[in-house]
């Protein structure tokens, strides 16, 4: 089998945490958010070779993370795009060729298991694109203009989708390729990988695999490390 890639995207510049600082640069237990994230792979004996793409302004930042932390799986600190789909596009020029199979990463996701990590890939292996997510616990509805409810999903068949999402490398970067070229601008790279006409499964993940989006979330991400 070819080699695992991981394209870790930390490029963003979120405003609902609050502050100047970017919520990956955030402290968590004496470490950055994007930090933890990284130390999480690089302890993955299934994972080669992680790429990081971050936002103007951060390279030197990163890459001191990476002497420091001894994240000896990172071979490459990029700049990203001005949307994540282009950031997550140059990070996959970047890995190695030997790379078959990659998964996609949000850099503010650090609680993400080694467990839930090889199900993902176990399940990109099997069809071709999988991705992370999990059963939705509360009822969902469809909202129009002016907040009224158009209707309800039935429960059963409604997930929320987290990462990693992983693909076959050179597929997905044929998704993205088609992307560009038709002027796509899709939310996530299973997005990418529907608009190519590709089948992507859902692999049960954990509820505890959150996206670090609100102080809410940094509040209870500190409460479960002191758990630990």
């Amino acid at each position: 089998m070819g080699q695992v890639g991981v394209v870790v995207v930390a490029a963003g510049r979120g405003t609902r945490m609050g502050g100047a600082v970017s919520k990956q640069y955030l402290p968590l237990a004496g470490k950055p958010v994007l930090v933890h994230t990284l130390e999480a792979f690089e302890a993955m004996e299934a994972v080669d070779t992680v790429v990081l793409v971050i936002g103007a302004g951060d390279e030197e930042r990163c890459r001191n993370y990476v002497d420091q932390y001894g994240l000896s799986k990172v071979t490459a600190v990029l700049t990203g795009g001005p949307e994540r789909q282009s950031s997550v596009y140059l990070g996959l020029q970047a890995l190695d060729p030997e790379v078959e199979w990659v998964l996609v990463h949000d850099g503010v996701r650090p609680f993400i298991t080694e467990r839930d990590t090889l199900a993902c890939l176990e399940g990109a292996r099997t069809y071709g694109a999988a991705v992370l997510a999990v059963p939705a616990k509360d009822t969902v509805k469809i909202v129009g203009a002016g907040g009224r409810i158009e209707s309800t999903p039935d429960r059963k068949t409604v997930w929320a989708i987290h990462t990693p999402q992983g693909f076959r490398l050179s597929e997905l970067l044929a998704a993205h390729e088609l992307a560009e070229r038709e002027g796509y601008l899709g939310t996530d790279d299973a997005m990418l990988m529907e608009h190519a006409g590709q089948p992507v499964y859902v692999v049960e993940g954990s509820y505890g695999n959150i996206k670090l989006t609100t102080p809410e979330d940094l509040e209870w991400a500190e409460f479960r490390l002191k758990q630990r």
